[in-house]
C-alpha cells in the first residue's frame, strides 16, 4: 500500500479518537464526525440485514433448477414448462418472498409482467446450503400412480374437493375445470405427468382458492403452471399501504411515523373509496359462493392490493380458508381457552370449557375484520360532510360478532349500507 494511502487510512480511523485532533478542531466538527461515523455504521447494519434476509428468503434459482429437472425427466408437465426451462421466456426477476418455504418473484413472460410462485419443502445441509435433492418426486409428485384411470382420477378430485370445500352441488363443475386445466396439450387426454402436476398444485391452499374463485373479479388470474410452480397476473400494488417497514427495523421506527408516512403516500380519498368498494365486493363473493363459504384468517394490509385503475385485487390468498377446512381443524380439538381454538392468525371460535372442546363457528366474521383494516385507510382525509356517517357505519361494522349462521341478514345490511355510502360519494365522477 502506498505511504500516502496508509496515512489517509490512519487519519480517518484514528484521528477522530485522538486528543490532539480534538484540540486542533472546534468541538462542533468532532460531533459532526462522530455523527457521520454513526450514520455509516447504521447504514452498514441495514445493508447487512437486507443481504442476510435476501439470501435466506430468496431461493428462486433452487426452485427453478428442481422444477426444470423434474420436467426434463418427464415427471411433471404444465403450460409454463417450455417457457421456463427451454425457451427461457419466463424469467424470475425481483424477489418478494416472505418465507424460505414459499418463493414469490416478480417476473416477465413474453414481455408481460407476472408473479411466479413456488413452494420449497427443503432440508438443509450441515453447512446451511440447500440440498439439491430437495422435494423428491416420491413424496411431492406421488399421486396419482401409474395405471390410474380417468374415472378414478375424477373420483380422486371429487373426494379431495368434498373434503376441502364441503359437499357442494357444483363440485363436478370444478372437477371438469381441473381436468381442462391439466390437459396442457389440448388432446382430450390427461397424461400421468399432467395429472401429477395438477394434483401437487391442489395441495397448495392459495392455488385451490384461486381455482375456486377464478371467475371472481377480485382474484388474480392464473396464467400457467409447471409442476407445483404457478404463474399469475401481477397486481400493480401488492399491498394496501405502500410503505412496509422490514421486521428488523420496526423496533427503531415508531408506529406513528410509519402510519403517518403511509397516510401521506396513500392514493387520493376517492381512489381509496374505490379500492374499499372492491374489497367489500370480495367479502360478498366469498360469503356463500358456488363452492361454499371462505374465511379470511389474516385480514392484514399485505393481503390486499389494487391495480393501476384502483380496482381491488387480492394479492395473497394463502390466509383465506374454506369454512369446511376451518371446521375440520376445530372439530374435536381440545382447548382450555378461546386462543386454543384459532385457525391461522385470527379465525377464532369459542372454547366450551365444560366439554374442553372447540365449538365449530368462527366468532368474528370477515366483514368485521375488513372494517378494522379499513378504519385508518378510509377515515384519513375523508370529506368532512361524509365523515360522521362513515365513522358510524365503520363502528357498527367493526363490532359485528356472533354466529355467522344467525347474522347473515345483518351482515349483508351493514355491508350494503357501507358500499352505498361510498358509491354515492364517488359516482358520476372520474373515480367511479
Amino acid at each position: 500500500m502506498p505511504r500516502a494511502l496508509r496515512r489517509l487510512v490512519h487519519f480517518m480511523v484514528f484521528c477522530p479518537l485522538s486528543k490532539g485532533f480534538q484540540s486542533r478542531l472546534p468541538a462542533i466538527k468532532v460531533k459532526y464526525l462522530l455523527l457521520a461515523w454513526l450514520c455509516i455504521l447504521g447504514a452498514s447494519w441495514v445493508v447487512y440485514m437486507q443481504y442476510a434476509s435476501y439470501t435466506e428468503l430468496c431461493r428462486g434459482h433452487v426452485c427453478q433448477v428442481v422444477i426444470c429437472d423434474h420436467y426434463r425427466r418427464g415427471i411433471i408437465s404444465g403450460s409454463a414448462c417450455k417457457a421456463l426451462c427451454d425457451q427461457r421466456t419466463l424469467t424470475l426477476q425481483r424477489c418478494l418472498s416472505t418465507s424460505p418455504a414459499y418463493q414469490v418473484y416478480d417476473g416477465q413472460w413474453k414481455d408481460r409482467p407476472v408473479v411466479i410462485k413456488c413452494g420449497l419443502q427443503e432440508s438443509l445441509k450441515a453447512e446451511g446450503a440447500p440440498d439439491p435433492g430437495l422435494r423428491p418426486e416420491t413424496s411431492l409428485f406421488d399421486k396419482p400412480t401409474r395405471g390410474t384411470s380417468m374415472d378414478e382420477f375424477r373420483e380422486m378430485l371429487h373426494s379431495f374437493f368434498k373434503s376441502n370445500l364441503g359437499d357442494q352441488p357444483s363440485l363436478n363443475a370444478l372437477v371438469e375445470r381441473v381436468i381442462t386445466l391439466a390437459d396442457v396439450t389440448r388432446d382430450g387426454k390427461v397424461s400421468l405427468a399432467e395429472a401429477k402436476s395438477v394434483w401437487a398444485l391442489l395441495q397448495i391452499n392459495e392455488f385451490l382458492l384461486m381455482l375456486a374463485l377464478q371467475e371472481k373479479e377480485h382474484t388474480p388470474k392464473l396464467l400457467g403452471f409447471c409442476g407445483d410452480l404457478y404463474v399469475t397476473e401481477r397486481v400493480a400494488h401488492s399491498a394496501l399501504y405502500r410503505l412496509d417497514v422490514p421486521s428488523y427495523l420496526r423496533p427503531l421506527v415508531p408506529e406513528a411515523v410509519s402510519s403517518g408516512l403511509n397516510r401521506w403516500l396513500a392514493p387520493a380519498w376517492p381512489r381509496r373509496a374505490r379500492i374499499t368498494i372492491g374489497l367489500l365486493e370480495f367479502v360478498e363473493e366469498i360469503f356463500h359462493g358456488a363452492y361454499g363459504s371462505f374465511l379470511m384468517c389474516d385480514a392484514s394490509p399485505r393481503q390486499v392490493g389494487y391495480n393501476g385503475r384502483y380496482d381491488c385485487r387480492m394479492a395473497d390468498l394463502r390466509s383465506v380458508a374454506s369454512e369446511a377446512t376451518v371446521r375440520g381443524y376445530l372439530r374435536g380439538r381440545r382447548c382450555e381457552t378461546n386462543a386454543d381454538c384459532t385457525y391461522g392468525r385470527d379465525c377464532t371460535a369459542t372454547c366450551d370449557r365444560l366439554a374442553k372442546q372447540c365449538n365449530l363457528e368462527v366468532v368474528r366474521p370477515n366483514l368485521a375484520k375488513v372494517c378494522t383494516l379499513l378504519q385508518d385507510f378510509l377515515l384519513s382525509g375523508a370529506p368532512a360532510e361524509l365523515r360522521p356517517d362513515l365513522e358510524k357505519q365503520l363502528r357498527t361494522c367493526v363490532t359485528l360478532s356472533g354466529l355467522a349462521s344467525q347474522m347473515e341478514v345483518h351482515h349483508s345490511l351493514v355491508l350494503n349500507n357501507l358500499k352505498t355510502l361510498l358509491w354515492k360519494k364517488i359516482s358520476n365522477t372520474q373515480y367511479s
